[in-house]
């Protein structure tokens, strides 16, 4: 007999308005994949290397900044 493991949640979408992200999470887009589109806006990616290390949802607000 085997245990199952319990599948991880989703994140709530649209949760926090500051999210940290690296490296290994680009190609950045919002929501991000671990978060579920049911409720949220339509997948957005956004071009945080090219703005600095930061950038924000157009439409939700969210901020991200690229940490290293």
């Amino acid at each position: 007999m085997t245990a199952t493991q319990p599948q991880p949640q989703p994140t709530q979408a649209n949760a926090r308005t500051r999210y940290e992200v690296r490296r290994d999470d680009l190609p950045l887009s919002c929501p991000l994949p671990s978060m579920g589109l049911w409720n949220s806006h339509p997948r957005v990616y956004l071009p945080i290397e090219a703005d600095g290390g930061e950038a924000d949802c157009p439409y939700c607000g969210a901020h991200f900044v690229l940490v290293d």
